[in-house]
């Protein structure tokens, strides 16, 4: 299982499939929690994952497709769009220092 130092993080992405807006509701959550850093934040279907993203966020459901697309990269997944405990750890990472186990 990847993972990475909280410190080595430059941009976490947030994949998702359905088009039904409550990832790109969670993108702007995260972006608004991480503001200070110098994390980017980006959207991206689940299918086409840059190859420069450091952590991916993505609903259990889709977490597979991720490590089928980016089998190296640190895929967190998560079951809720808001106050999901998975997305508050990478957050509290991120900003106090951490381990990002994918």
């Amino acid at each position: 299982m990847p993972s990475i130092e909280s410190t080595d993080v430059k941009k976490l992405v947030i994949a998702c499939d359905a088009g039904m807006g409550s990832s790109v509701m969670l993108a702007s959550n995260v972006k608004k929690q991480l503001k200070g850093t110098s994390v980017i934040v980006e959207h991206t279907p689940v299918d086409h994952i840059p190859a420069d993203a450091d952590v991916v966020m993505c609903h259990a459901g889709l977490a597979e497709r991720a490590r089928k697309t980016r089998p190296d990269m640190v895929i967190v997944p998560f079951r809720l769009f808001m106050g999901d405990p998975a997305v508050t750890k990478v957050i509290n990472a991120i900003k106090n220092g951490g381990t990002i186990d994918g």
